[in-house]
């Protein structure tokens, strides 16, 4: 509307009628737009787009047909095939990612129809967290996961951004609202705080509350969403959560849990979750170098424990002792040690972590794809062979 407006007033012919009758429409249109909030951040020009963009970044065409293959249905459900072929939101937002970055928009709008019909069942604009495929109602558990509702709300804009619809970029604009008025908590003595949940994590809700998760911290993501949700402030708590990080040094490994509390002001490991260096918190390094935080005491503890380790495997730590509690041998979790590499320090991926494999489960081979595509977006020489 605001591009029409703005070519009829260089195309009017000359006369005063011309003159009243554009008044009267502007004034009509104008009349509008306080009764309309969500489509007028919509339609503003992207002036202050931060950030890089996503798509065309999987161009390995036969790397995400086998990943179809694999882990979407024909429904567009992302299917987790490590965990009883569950669906979660997590993995719905990665999908729809991924489908942007192989510029497959018949995919993403697959995936994103079945999470929409599935997943947006609560009451307001974010997803239900888990969907379970031998449980009736499928979904059992009503709350939210918020780094899947950022996953989503950060693909919808990519999507909304090179396609021109929309309509996507009114469901982004409607999550990262929510997300923005929900879950972020402003002010506190540590910055701006994003709650891991609606229900469960918030000093109201636990003893050692606030309870976060610093790899819900999705810093790519903050830097896109001002496009959508210009009102809020993603840079501070992208900056909240580094500073976070930082201080999330337990053990003698150095290393963030999956879940900290606040209670007391510095970060410490949560009560009730095992105090674990785990498949959460290795997400940690990939965000980092995804939003181009490259610095090497970004990465220096992750790589240590990863050379350390047997470089055949990425391992996960027990922070009460400091000792590799896991090895996780399938080929994908490599590409992780590979970008903190050559985000910190420029070495070039392994070859053997280019080329993902076909045997991997959901997980590994999700993060496989992720980590080549912040690669091509961030580092691209450290993908030449």
């Amino acid at each position: 509307m605001m591009r029409s407006v703005a070519g009829l007033s260089m195309k009017l012919p000359s006369g005063r009628w011309w003159a009243c009758a554009l008044v009267a429409a502007l004034a009509g249109w104008i009349a509008l737009v306080p009764a309309t909030p969500v489509l007028a951040q919509v339609a503003k020009p992207a002036m202050a787009r931060t950030g890089l963009a996503l798509h065309g970044m999987l161009p390995d065409k036969a790397a995400w047909r086998s990943y179809k293959t694999r882990f979407i249905t024909e429904q567009g459900r992302v299917v987790d095939t490590a965990n009883g072929r569950i669906s979660h939101s997590e993995g719905q937002g990665y999908g729809m990612l991924l489908a942007v970055a192989a510029d497959d928009r018949a995919a993403f709008e697959r995936i994103w129809a079945w999470t929409r019909a599935n997943l947006l069942v609560r009451d307001d604009q974010l997803a239900a967290w888990r969907w379970e495929p031998d449980r009736r109602p499928a979904v059992a558990d009503m709350n939210n996961a918020t780094d899947g509702d950022l996953l989503i709300a950060w693909a919808l804009t990519e999507a909304g951004e090179v396609w021109a619809d929309g309509g996507y970029r009114i469901a982004a604009r409607r999550i990262a609202v929510e997300i923005g008025r929900k879950l972020i908590l402003p002010g506190t003595a540590n910055g701006s705080l994003l709650l891991p949940g609606m229900a469960g994590f918030s000093a109201d809700d636990r003893p050692d509350g606030p309870v976060l998760n610093l790899s819900y911290y999705v810093f790519p993501a903050f830097q896109r969403l001002p496009i959508v949700a210009p009102e809020f402030d993603w840079a501070e708590l992208g900056r909240a959560g580094l500073r976070l990080i930082d201080k999330a040094r337990f053990s003698k490994a150095r290393l963030p849990s999956d879940w900290v509390t606040l209670k007391d002001g510095m970060p410490q490991p949560a009560q009730g979750f095992p105090a674990e260096f785990s498949y959460n918190a290795l997400r940690v390094p990939l965000y980092l170098a995804w939003a181009g935080f490259d610095q090497p005491r970004h990465h220096v503890d992750y790589l240590n424990l990863w050379r350390s380790a047997d470089r055949r495997v990425v391992a996960l730590v027990e922070l009460t002792g400091g000792t590799v509690s896991t090895r996780l041998s399938e080929p994908g979790y490599l590409a992780l040690p590979a970008l903190s590499a050559c985000a910190s320090a420029g070495v070039p991926f392994p070859r053997h972590v280019l080329s993902p494999q076909g045997s991997e489960n959901y997980y590994p081979a999700t993060l496989h794809l992720l980590a080549l595509v912040a690669a091509r977006m961030r580092y691209p020489s450290c993908l030449q062979s």
